[in-house]
């Protein structure tokens, strides 16, 4: 069933992601430290740029994913998940909402450990096949937000 901003909404979960401030505890300081970083190039007026600055700032590795590949804040970019030749524990996904299922899946693909939908990222199809996969998954948050705020 869609919903009013177009995104698919499933039966039984909807709003279940709204408040999982658990979820974004675990992502942030217990998933691990290498995040993927779907959507981030150089351009530096686009928030991926800023975002990925911050967690670097609080020790997390940054892999720029992109078409372009690439390299953003000293690091190697990739033009797809599946091109990074090393574990990824988390997705963080900078694209729009209709794209942004298509990345999960690739993240579960890849073996990643989590999935971080950034503000206004919403599809509530692909948090129930990503957390039916066993993957942890914030939607809807920024971690650039969430992690000063664990201090």
């Amino acid at each position: 069933m869609s919903g009013v901003d177009g995104t698919e909404r499933i039966d039984g979960i909807d709003g279940e992601w709204q408040d999982d401030k658990e979820a974004v505890r675990r992502i942030l300081t217990a998933t691990g430290d290498t995040w993927a970083v779907v959507g981030l190039s150089g351009n530096t007026r686009r928030a991926a740029y800023g975002v990925a600055a911050v967690l670097q700032r609080y020790g997390k590795r940054i892999v720029p994913v992109h078409p372009k590949a690439e390299t953003v804040h000293g690091e190697q970019g990739y033009a797809s998940l599946a091109d990074i030749p090393f574990p990824v524990d988390v997705v963080d996904v900078f694209v729009n909402s209709d794209l942004a299922g298509g990345v999960a899946d690739e993240a579960v693909a890849i073996g990643a450990k989590a999935v971080w939908f950034q503000l206004g990222v919403v599809d509530e199809a692909a948090y129930a096949r990503t957390r039916a996969a066993g993957l942890d998954m914030v939607m809807d948050h920024c971690p650039a937000i969430e992690i000063p705020l664990l201090d």
